[in-house]
């Protein structure tokens, strides 16, 4: 394609099964031919195990900008930025050396269940609510700096600093201690002052740990620079330019696909699913069961996210004698909704939004004889749109009216099924994002407005390939399977 317009920057999206490289140019158009995908994988265990070495994340990171490059050939002499995306609620603990001496453990990490439990117990979980813009949960450090204390006392004592898993190559690649972490991902920790935007020193208090240990912050715009010597004959061409510091993955499919005000509702379902709102009131009340994250001084994420998501179509391949997933569509459109009696609580990963419970698992109730697998897989999917209604109750009234629901994620986007019975449960139109590579798409607009190329988040507006209106008659009968999941949660988790 002959139409690119330089500058470009070179955009890092760091996911939990990929890190995707790629070079967009000044209107925010992914260079065909450049990309590179390097995968990588956590270990997962029975016990709530889902941990990788942090070094293995950043050999992938690496790997995948040394293929852009390359691929980009001359192109990359263009380049004036690099703009990050990351995983979000990862933490590794690095000793006085900066070398990591834990695994990164994830989200997904659900060990530390017990000691959230007594957390809650000790703190007053409404005030730490409101002041951190999260739950007590599994997801975040609290609970887990707690854990490592009671099951590794040895390697706690260990540890000289907490950080997340951006933070730690950042590190490496500038060969400093000092590096900071953005507001954004610092959020997803669970420790900031969403207020103050420091760390919250009543939970330090609680935790046994100060400031020094955790990483200086700052915003996204904020860029970090001059790459240690070894980095530097590696990448020449990226030696001194500015490196932004990483904004949660979240927060960049916002970006990406347009939703950077209140008009516009990000609906996301990938490996996992959330539903977002980009704010910007600095720090809005949150919605009891919603989080509330910043993106910088001036904008907060506000929504509901969940561990589940494509990763139950995943299961259902894996576990079911399901039709090979490209019949899997015109399967699903041949039942009618709703109609096979299961009920379905979708945990197989535990729970976040809306009870944020730590001991959630998924449930399957109502199997019979004449129960198949694909009547199984659509109760399943049907189940995780439940959970986005629930979210969207919380979320959107506080939002304008009018606004607009735009779907994006390889799960949800691959499904006319699942996006149709998106808009019937939730009862509202739902668009589907036409923008290729959402996230690093909202990565690289974040560089391009820090470096004064854009003046706003949505100079080049994203497109909507296609909207799916609701079915009033099917919306009726799904807020009647609605209530009979709300009946099941209420007693097995309540």
């Amino acid at each position: 394609m002959s139409d690119y317009e330089s500058p470009y920057v070179l955009a890092v999206d760091i996911g939990s099964s990929s890190v995707k490289a790629g070079l967009f140019d000044s209107h925010a158009r992914s260079i065909t031919g450049v990309e590179a995908t390097i995968p990588h994988s956590q270990t997962i265990a029975s016990d709530g195990t889902s941990e990788e070495g942090a070094n293995q994340i950043q050999r992938a990171v690496e790997d995948a900008i040394d293929a852009v490059l390359v691929n980009a050939g001359d192109r990359s002499k263009a380049i004036i930025g690099v703009g990050f995306d990351c995983m979000a609620s990862t933490v590794v603990g690095v000793d006085a050396a900066g070398d990591a001496i834990t695994p990164v453990y994830t989200y997904a990490d659900t060990r530390s269940a017990a000691d959230v439990d007594r957390l809650k117990d000790e703190l007053n979980v409404p005030l730490v609510y409101d002041r951190t813009g999260v739950m007590q949960h599994t997801s975040y450090l609290p609970g887990r700096i707690r854990w490592l204390r009671r099951t590794q006392p040895d390697i706690a004592d260990r540890i000289d600093r907490y950080v997340d898993v951006s933070t730690y190559i950042f590190s490496k690649w500038f060969g400093r201690r000092d590096v900071k972490a953005s507001y954004c991902v610092s959020s997803w920790s669970g420790l900031l002052n969403r207020h103050e935007l420091v760390w919250d020193h009543g939970l330090l208090g609680r935790l046994g740990i100060g400031e020094e240990n955790l990483p200086e912050l700052g915003a996204w715009s904020e860029p970090e620079r001059g790459l240690a010597p070894d980095m530097a004959r590696r990448w020449p061409v990226l030696a001194d330019l500015p490196f932004f510091l990483a904004v949660g993955d979240g927060a960049a499919v916002n970006v990406g696909t347009g939703c950077v005000d209140e008009s516009k509702v990000a609906l996301t379902i990938g490996t996992t699913g959330a539903m977002r709102v980009l704010s910007d009131v600095a720090a809005p009340d949150v919605p009891t069961g919603l989080w509330a994250y910043r993106l910088g001084r001036e904008r907060t994420l506000l929504g509901g996210s969940f561990s589940e998501g494509g990763n139950v179509v995943q299961w259902a391949l894996e576990n079911l004698n399901l039709p090979p997933i490209e019949h899997l569509n015109a399967e699903l459109q041949k039942l009618p909704p709703a109609q096979h009696g299961i009920n379905v609580l979708p945990f197989i990963a535990g729970e976040r939004a809306t009870g944020w419970s730590t001991s959630a698992t998924g449930v399957i109730e109502g199997i019979r004889v004449s129960t198949k697998p694909v009547d199984i897989l659509q109760a399943m999917l049907e189940s995780v749109t439940y959970r986005f209604a629930m979210v969207a109750e919380l979320l959107l009234p506080g939002v304008k009216s009018g606004y607009q629901m735009i779907a994006s994620g390889g799960a949800i986007q691959n499904s006319p099924w699942w996006l149709q019975t998106m808009a019937d449960v939730l009862s509202v139109p739902v668009g589907v994002s036409a923008e290729d590579q959402d996230t690093s798409r909202g990565t690289a607009i974040l560089a391009l407005n820090a470096l004064g190329i854009w003046n706003s988040l949505d100079t080049y507006p994203a497109h909507i390939a296609e909207t799916y209106e609701p079915h009033k008659a099917n919306t009726d009968v799904y807020t009647a399977a609605r209530e009979r999941q709300g009946e099941l949660y209420s007693r097995l988790l309540e």
